[in-house]
């Protein structure tokens, strides 16, 4: 279960990276020839989103890391620490650029040439654009399995896929606001509308960005698991006879690794070494029937 998530991530953050290197390369040429404020948004918005994903990729090998003396739970959440900084990358590098470049132009509107070049560029952009949303929705299906698409989004722990989401659906967003203002700007003659949608489309990159950052925080401060995860665990503790109440589980996800804590009442007239057994046995069911479960604390008790 741990490699078939990380490599349905690892192929979901490629699927990025080259649709966004291929398509900054032809904005960039694009915005050099026709002069056009909102394509160089999305030439910088595609550079940013490409070291996003070396960023994001970084982060999903050093989580893959073993633990050692000083970081005994392992660095699962590494994943998350980089995740959220491509966050603050997309908000400041891709969305108050744009904006930036769109008030520019509005204060000095310069006029649009070749403009046919830009369109044609969006389109196929839009088209690859397109490709790597569809491929990252494609290994969210394989992570998700039958859970509803909202469901997973609001629950899941994998801090990557969101972002790479977030990204994609950003990037077509920004690309279709800039081939309609563009389209706009050469109807009508005004190159106002070109920098409108530079700056329409730094909003957008920053609510995105708000988002994922607001999605991650919770996984950085620490977050449970999953409630598919907890309810299983909750499941399997109750099959057990040696056991005769549950006080309470606590959870902690680490990226794609699981701690569980739970202290549980067992059945009296059982001797130590019975119940040391059948601590033991539940350990090993847990970890057997639990994807992801890596550390098991049981702690027998009275009381709560």
């Amino acid at each position: 279960m741990v490699s078939s998530t990380h490599e349905s991530t690892a192929r979901a953050i490629l699927y990025a990276f080259l649709a966004n290197f291929g398509i900054a390369i032809a904005k960039s040429w694009a915005a050099w020839l026709t002069g056009s404020g909102s394509m160089l948004a999305e030439a910088i918005h595609s550079y940013a989103d490409t070291g996003n994903q070396v960023l994001l990729y970084l982060g999903l090998r050093q989580s893959q890391r073993p633990a050692d003396e000083e970081h005994p739970l392992g660095y699962g959440k590494l994943s998350y620490f980089w995740s959220f900084v491509v966050a603050i990358l997309l908000f400041s590098m891709g969305g108050v650029f744009s904006i930036y470049e769109g008030i520019h132009k509005l204060q000095h509107p310069e006029p649009l040439s070749r403009i046919w070049i830009a369109i044609v560029v969006l389109v196929l952009a839009i088209l690859l654009e397109g490709s790597s949303l569809y491929g990252a929705l494609r290994e969210i299906k394989k992570v998700r399995g039958n859970r509803p698409f909202k469901e997973w989004l609001k629950h899941t722990r994998n801090s990557e896929l969101v972002v790479v989401l977030g990204e994609d659906i950003g990037a077509q967003l920004g690309l279709i606001l800039a081939l309609g203002f563009l389209v706009v700007a050469q109807v009508t003659g005004n190159p106002v509308y070109d920098a409108m949608g530079s700056i329409c489309i730094g909003v957008i990159l920053i609510i995105i960005s708000a988002f994922v950052a607001w999605r991650i925080r919770s996984l950085l401060v620490g977050r449970s698991a999953d409630p598919d995860i907890q309810d299983a665990i909750d499941a399997i503790i109750d099959e057990q006879e040696a056991i005769e109440f549950c006080f309470n589980t606590i959870t902690m996800q680490f990226g794609p690794d699981t701690m569980l804590a739970a202290k549980i009442k067992m059945r009296s007239g059982q001797s130590i070494d019975q119940a040391v057994d059948s601590i033991n046995a539940l350990e090993r069911e847990l970890k057997a029937r639990v994807p992801n479960l890596k550390w098991c604390f049981i702690e027998p008790d009275v009381t709560d």
